[in-house]
């Protein structure tokens, strides 16, 4: 059986398109989600009701948690522009659909959370062998740091899906991972960004938020000339 792990979607409903196209392709059998749907880009609702109408079950993201809640990030004013934004157009039936989220979730043997096991919500968690001995469990998964990885330690695996909405790690193409017999394959696939940055600067934002998107920036940028 496949299960698909997808994270930190950020509202960009564009990547999501082509993420699940192409885990239908793959003859996915599950979903889950790693948390962050909303945040930065525009199609916040859009990318809830995708998840919603899929059924794809989700844990709770700092993202999701700052906009369930009503409030802030602490580190950064470009995600709080995103957010006052977002406020403005969220649903109230995705607003209440992202409230309903646990922090952690067990998917068989894969024990998931967006951040980490110190703390589950906003964790930039480093995989090391020493970080996973203090873990009770074998299959990890988490997201939050917007890097694509599989790691193994011994008998221990733990994998962080990439973002498929807002890559980090030097590659533009939306992440997600699948896992099948006990191991992870990591994945990235095209997509229309130029429909994001059409729709972010239809809402007011200058290529600052969303021109790292070009080449997966590791922080917000904006579009090289």
């Amino acid at each position: 059986m496949k299960t698909a792990f997808i994270s930190d979607i950020h509202g960009n409903y564009e990547a999501l398109k082509a993420v699940l196209a192409e885990i239908d392709r793959l003859g996915v059998t599950s979903i889950y989600c790693a948390g962050d749907v909303v945040g930065y880009y525009a199609q916040i609702n859009e990318c809830c009701q995708e998840l919603r109408d899929r059924e794809i079950p989700c844990v709770m993201g700092n993202h999701d948690w700052y906009m369930a809640g009503g409030g802030f990030c602490p580190r950064s004013r470009s995600v709080n522009d995103c957010l006052a934004y977002l406020r403005t157009v969220i649903k109230a039936e995705h607003l209440d659909w992202l409230r309903s989220f646990p922090l952690q979730r067990q998917i068989g043997e894969v024990r998931m959370v967006h951040g980490g096991w110190g703390d589950p919500i906003d964790e930039y968690l480093k995989p090391t062998a020493e970080y996973f001995e203090q873990v009770e469990g074998r299959v990890f998964v988490s997201g939050h740091t917007h890097h694509q990885t599989v790691k193994h330690f011994g008998e221990k695996i733990y994998c962080n899906p990439g973002s498929v909405g807002q890559p980090r790690d030097g590659n533009p193409r939306a992440a997600f991972a699948v896992y099948e017999n006990g191991d992870f394959t990591l994945h990235r696939v095209e997509y229309d960004m130029q429909t994001v940055f059409d729709l972010m600067e239809a809402a007011g934002f200058n290529d600052y938020y969303y021109g790292g998107l070009k080449t997966g920036a590791a922080r917000l940028r904006r579009l090289a000339d």
